[in-house]
């Protein structure tokens, strides 16, 4: 009799120690954001976990995993842009802008010229507003807008927003078309090939969607899901971890003494002229600065403020507090 094996696992399985940070996960279809968190819960034996950025249920792709401290990340991580591969299917409009609503129209495209397509598609490059579809989780007066769409209610919604840094047709195959997107953080794919349906007139909607890349983290070096908790080099492989310093590489640093580490820790301000940096003179009272000891770890991150006792220094206050990382 074979042994049973619990979440993929064989019976006696030790799961290596988990550190902060994020982690790449490829999410398949047909599971939800949180699906993909309980699951990774469960294999890597930790309660602390979340994601940065959802994906809808049947879309595959990049899924960043928090995991432990880094759970405290997702609001400083809103800046990563991503990278969608999106299918778009022309002359059939839904309730849902996607693939799982139902249809409400239906149009002959087969005699669009492939010129027309990509200068509609073209259309929606740059910085524009975009009103959210009733299917998503932005909240109107403290609900989700989904709950309303389920009730069969149609709100108005405000546009936000967003910018498509790039898009382009890769494939043609009518009533299809295979898009390549770079965008901002708050865009709705399904609402891009439902707008671009209409501004050819015949509708469309989200037919397939693979997110490629989320900041750092690109699909090919995602974790599938079956393939976590199973090996000790999950931390180890490039691109597939980030820690807590490493995903917020992108914010200037500073380091403290050993002396200074306690007060850091305790979420006291940090007044020192040496901290001080050029580097940090552009907006020094709107950038998020990296506070780390002398061995590189994480310990926090402040703002400058105006020192009130020894002017005209500043001083660095704590706005989030990680503790010492490994």
């Amino acid at each position: 009799m074979m042994a049973e094996w619990v979440d993929g696992l064989p019976p006696g399985h030790v799961t290596p120690a988990v550190p902060d940070g994020v982690l790449n996960v490829s999410k398949p279809a047909g599971w939800t954001s949180h699906d993909v968190v309980a699951k990774v819960r469960r294999l890597l034996q930790i309660r602390k976990v979340g994601h940065a950025g959802t994906l809808d249920p049947e879309a595959t792709g990049v899924l960043p995993v928090l995991l432990g401290k880094g759970t405290r990340l997702s609001a400083f991580l809103l800046h990563w842009d991503k990278e969608y591969e999106a299918v778009l299917r022309l002359g059939q409009e839904t309730t849902t802008q996607d693939a799982t609503g139902t249809i409400v129209r239906d149009c002959s495209v087969q005699e669009f010229r492939p010129e027309t397509i990509h200068a509609a598609v073209a259309q929606f490059q740059g910085e524009q507003r975009q009103i959210p579809p009733m299917y998503s989780a932005v909240k109107m007066a403290g609900q989700p807008l989904y709950k309303a769409a389920r009730a069969g209610k149609t709100l108005d919604r405000q546009a936000r927003p967003i910018t498509i840094y790039h898009i382009e047709v890769r494939a043609l195959a009518l009533p299809y078309v295979t898009l390549w997107v770079r965008c901002s953080k708050g865009t709705y794919i399904r609402t891009l090939c439902a707008d671009i349906g209409q501004v050819l007139g015949v509708g469309g909607h989200l037919s397939q969607l693979t997110r490629m890349r989320v900041g750092p983290f690109h699909l090919d070096r995602a974790w599938p899901l079956g393939d976590i908790g199973r090996g000790d080099d999950l931390f180890e492989h490039p691109g597939a971890f980030l820690n807590l310093d490493e995903a917020l590489a992108h914010l200037p640093a500073v380091v403290v003494s050993p002396a200074m580490v306690g007060k850091v820790l305790n979420g006291a301000p940090v007044s020192d002229a040496a901290l001080w940096s050029e580097d940090h003179r552009e907006n020094p009272m709107e950038t998020l600065i990296r506070v780390k000891d002398d061995m590189g770890r994480l310990l926090a991150l402040g703002k400058w403020a105006p020192s009130m006792v020894d002017v005209p220094r500043h001083q660095l206050q704590m706005v989030k507090v990680f503790g010492e990382t490994s």
